[in-house]
């Protein structure tokens, strides 16, 4: 997809935002590269899961005010597993998630899974098996970073250049280690 001018929404939370690099993640450089308007909208430690008036959910719900998207991007969240909502209560969350974007937009829509980490690691495998369950229903795009084998390949030296800490990657994670993986899914699809 040509985002050239085009509007790419964001929905995520502290890896989204950029919370280890100043705000700055994948998705300013995103737009950035191919000059996209961007809508980002992520805040920390919020879930897919409607747990409070911070979620993906409630968020979305009260940005009703945009009127055009070309592409929406959103993030598994790894809160889903930390803040342990249940797994029914994050794929109901997805599940409004594609609905409202479909009702408000009618664009593509693309999920991305976060590079491999410990902690949770059993509870987000299990909801990245959910997602691929969802795509199959849905047909959305999915950017896996989880099973990317040159996300698995990266030298320890570079993982800690590239990462603050497990979930959270630095400016030059974004920019090296991410963004070529962004812009080769978003012109695929």
């Amino acid at each position: 997809m040509n985002l050239q001018g085009k509007t790419v929404y964001f929905l995520g939370s502290s890896i989204t935002y950029g919370s280890a690099s100043g705000g700055i993640s994948f998705a300013d450089m995103l737009c950035e590269a191919l000059s996209a308007h961007m809508i980002k909208e992520a805040v920390s430690g919020t879930t897919i899961a409607d747990v409070d008036e911070r979620s993906y959910i409630a968020r979305l719900t009260a940005n009703a005010a945009y009127d055009r998207v070309d592409l929406f991007v959103c993030q598994l969240s790894t809160n889903d597993v930390w803040r342990s909502p249940s797994l029914a209560a994050t794929e109901e969350g997805l599940r409004r998630i594609l609905a409202l974007v479909g009702e408000r937009w009618g664009c593509p829509v693309a999920f991305y899974i976060s590079p491999r980490f410990e902690n949770g690691k059993e509870g987000y495998e299990q909801m990245i098996a959910m997602l691929y369950r969802l795509q199959g229903e849905y047909g959305f795009s999915v950017l896996d970073l989880w099973n990317d084998p040159d996300m698995l390949a990266v030298s320890e030296a570079d993982r800690v250049r590239y990462m603050q800490d497990a979930a959270h990657p630095t400016l030059a994670g974004y920019r090296e280690w991410w963004l070529p993986k962004f812009i080769a899914h978003c012109e695929a699809i």
